[in-house]
């Protein structure tokens, strides 16, 4: 007569153990996808700070250049005009204007440089992990 076994003693400790295995193994992953995540995370938080930080000292240096351009100019304007304070209304007159215009453009042009450059900060370097993953696998 044939030996039967009972289903439940089919199954020995290896089988167990490769579900511990298994667990683990999902486990350790999700942890470290979360971890690669937050790398990631932080590295373009960082970059994108630099560009801000960046972009502010320039712009800081550029405003300061402007700034004594445009004292230089209202005096040159004040000597031609042999008034000072025609020579600066001339000078805040055409800041006036040039504001008008880039509150006119505003929406059409600048808001998609700064949007398109904070978006490639964000993205770049993707195409290098994609690459890298793939080949990895």
């Amino acid at each position: 007569m044939p030996v039967t076994a009972h289903p439940t003693q089919l199954y020995n400790m290896s089988d167990s153990s490769f579900f511990k295995d298994t667990k683990n193994a999902v486990q350790q992953y999700v942890a470290d996808r979360m971890l690669l995540f937050k790398m990631q995370t932080a590295e373009k938080g960082a970059k994108l700070v630099t560009v801000l930080v960046s972009g502010l000292i320039i712009g800081l240096f550029g405003f300061f250049i402007l700034f004594f351009i445009s004292i230089m100019v209202g005096y040159y304007f004040g000597e031609l005009l042999g008034s000072l304070y025609l020579g600066f209304a001339i000078v805040a007159a055409s800041y006036a204007l040039l504001l008008l215009v880039l509150l006119r453009i505003k929406s059409k042009y600048l808001d998609a440089i700064i949007t398109n450059k904070i978006i490639e900060v964000f993205f770049s370097g993707d195409d290098e992990n994609e690459q890298n993953e793939g080949n990895q696998q």
